[in-house]
């Protein structure tokens, strides 16, 4: 179900929203599916870096340290330049994030 709906895991029993490989292919089929997974794979860089290349506004799902990633939320500003409001602060004002975040914006 997740390969055609990965939102559909929001639906899924607990141990199947902590099994990696299902969570995997639910986030590159829908990025926001990443809400639904257990915290453990929220920190996952892999997997979340999966999940905001799919939608970058995944990053707001990301585990905290995740948001401090400059390579993943980059990842996530090309995606979608608004991801930029949910990296870390720091983050925030790196003049290289904020100009990818506006060519993308437009």
């Amino acid at each position: 179900a997740v390969r055609q709906n990965g939102e559909a895991l929001r639906f899924a029993a607990e141990p199947l929203q902590a099994d990696r490989e299902l969570v995997l292919q639910a986030v590159r089929q829908s990025g926001a599916a990443l809400l639904y997974a257990a915290d453990p794979l929220k920190a996952d860089r892999e997997l979340v870096l999966e999940a905001v290349h799919q939608n970058g506004n995944a990053l707001l799902y990301a585990a905290v340290p995740l948001k401090a990633d400059r390579e993943l939320v980059l990842e996530a500003v090309r995606q979608n330049g608004n991801a930029l409001r949910f990296a870390a602060e720091p983050l925030q004002a790196d003049r290289e994030l904020v100009l990818q975040a506006v060519r993308q914006s437009g």
